[in-house]
């Protein structure tokens, strides 16, 4: 763990570890229900955690306050070290309900982080990888509704999914939506607000909706 900033008082270094020490005991009675886990796991206040037999997680890993983690899904949830989900975000590989089809799920590399407010949607393959700063009110689909056949209810023409690939060492701001089949490579920032429709080269800048690229880093 990190070690606490000095300036902080000693007072509001009590609250910290108050916080600290009931997350590490939740952690402790909800590891007990997920597929594996290593080292610590923090679990915040109201986290909703089901079909935990899907769900891996690696050391030091924090789902924060009114955090939502479903595992069902075919490959599971599987979260590397260090890794941190914010408050209010929402991972969902599969309907509450268990209808339509079965998503695969989520891979996350070492030190990554999901900001406050993120959507999830993995009903196709998300792998992000090590070192990646997502900001807050995130969101990623990766599903796409068909749509083609005008004599038929884009409801009864089925999904398809291509899946959402984050690279090492990205950086994506606030309010960024990911859609199916993009790749963002590696060292790339995503400015906030973007709408991300085709891939990103490595080393990118990228900012607004309409993807202007302000070149290499």
């Amino acid at each position: 763990m990190p070690k606490i900033n000095t300036k902080i008082s000693n007072f509001d270094k009590l609250i910290i570890y108050n916080s600290v020490a009931w997350k590490i005991l939740r952690g402790v009675v909800k590891r007990i229900f997920l597929g594996k886990t290593k080292g610590l796991l923090f679990i915040g206040k109201k986290v909703n955690v089901t079909h935990g037999k899907n769900i891996f997680c690696g050391k030091n890993v924090k789902f924060e306050d009114y955090s939502e983690i479903q595992g069902l899904s075919s490959n599971g949830i599987h979260f590397g070290n260090n890794v941190t989900i914010g408050r209010f975000t929402s991972i969902r590989p599969t309907s509450y309900y268990g209808v339509g089809n079965l998503g695969y799920g989520l891979e996350i590399g070492d030190n990554s982080s999901i900001g406050p407010f993120g959507f999830v949607g993995c009903a196709g393959k998300i792998s992000i990888g090590k070192n990646v700063m997502i900001g807050p009110r995130v969101s990623f689909f990766a599903e796409n509704h068909n749509f083609k056949q005008k004599e038929v209810s884009i409801k009864e023409q089925g999904v398809s999914n291509k899946g959402i690939i984050i690279e090492d060492n990205c950086w994506i701001g606030s309010g960024v939506i990911i859609l199916d089949g993009v790749t963002i490579g590696a060292g790339s920032v995503i400015g906030a607000g973007t709408l991300i429709t085709k891939n990103i080269p490595k080393n990118s800048v990228v900012y607004d909706k309409r993807h202007k690229l302000l070149g290499e880093r």
